[in-house]
């Protein structure tokens, strides 16, 4: 029986327009899934319903047809799929992995700043620089945190990491694909970022729990993105592992920089492709530029 061919992603949130590095991103999975004789998805990343807006879409939409992008016809929004993502919530529940959470940000800032004045040494950080939950609500009795949820207050459900990997062990792998087709394994640490959020009191998910599912549910076997991303992957391969999905192989690609060497953002207003093309730049222009001529 052949195989089926591959199938990649290009996956944008719509909370902005797009820059080079989209640029850099949409482009290398085309080409990559051309070589390789895949299809190439589009999936609209818009759990943010205050963030992202539908103007934002249609100029994704705009800046990638202006590159001579072709994704296949069905473009799955994850808006549109919450139910989804609940019912891999509630998987992850069932095992007794996901607790709430009701610190807030300050608060959690608060209390790791006193974790540190009372021990002298800096508390942990996770691969963003961001501290490691102190596991302040990990003890709540479960009726008291129930009647706070049925209240209506405030919170998130996390991720009892140190249970999660009991549950899916910690040897733990993903393949990293080139464009030669050649692999190599790279083990992942996923306790190096505690426990991580899931999903919010507004929102059913988490780019985390959302990005594990999509893939599955779309057939997605080849992850190409931004080297950011890369130690990400260690949360979403231990996600894959809990809820039985399959591991896609990944490729992580070079970030572009600006003058100052930061990467680019739409957090920093980095010169979006739409002023690119303001200036008169052209699409083959950009491929050239981004050494895709």
């Amino acid at each position: 029986m052949a195989a089926s061919p591959p199938v990649f992603r290009f996956a944008p949130s719509p909370n902005g327009r797009l820059h080079l590095g989209h640029a850099l991103s949409a482009l290398t999975n085309a080409r990559l899934a051309a070589q390789f004789g895949g299809a190439l998805l589009l999936r609209i990343e818009d759990i943010d319903l205050t963030r992202c807006r539908p103007e934002f879409e249609q100029g994704i939409r705009d800046d990638l047809a202006w590159l001579g992008l072709v994704f296949e016809p069905d473009v799955r929004r994850q808006s549109e799929h919450f139910s989804d993502y609940r019912a891999g919530l509630d998987r992850l529940a069932a095992l007794s992995l996901v607790y709430p959470c009701f610190s807030s940000r300050r608060e959690v800032q608060v209390a790791v700043l006193a974790r540190e004045a009372e021990t002298g040494r800096p508390w942990p950080r996770d691969p963003d620089g961001a501290p490691l939950y102190p596991g302040s609500c990990r003890t709540l009795p479960e009726d008291e945190a129930q009647a706070r949820m049925a209240a209506g207050e405030p919170h998130v459900l996390r991720l009892a990491m140190d249970r999660a990997l009991a549950r899916a062990g910690t040897q733990l792998c993903y393949s990293v694909f080139d464009a030669e087709g050649g692999t190599r394994q790279v083990a992942v640490d996923p306790a190096r970022w505690g426990d991580v959020v899931l999903a919010r009191k507004d929102v059913p998910t988490s780019y985390h729990l959302a990005v594990t599912v999509d893939d599955a549910l779309q057939g997605v076997s080849h992850v190409v993105r931004g080297r950011d991303l890369e130690a990400a992957t260690d949360i979403h391969v231990v996600l894959q592992r809990l809820l039985g999905l399959p591991t896609p192989l990944y490729h992580f690609h070079p970030l572009l920089a600006d003058e100052t060497g930061q990467k680019l953002a739409k957090s920093r207003l980095s010169e979006s492709l739409a002023e690119l093309r303001e200036k008169g730049l052209t699409a083959g222009g950009i491929r050239v530029r981004l050494g895709f001529g």
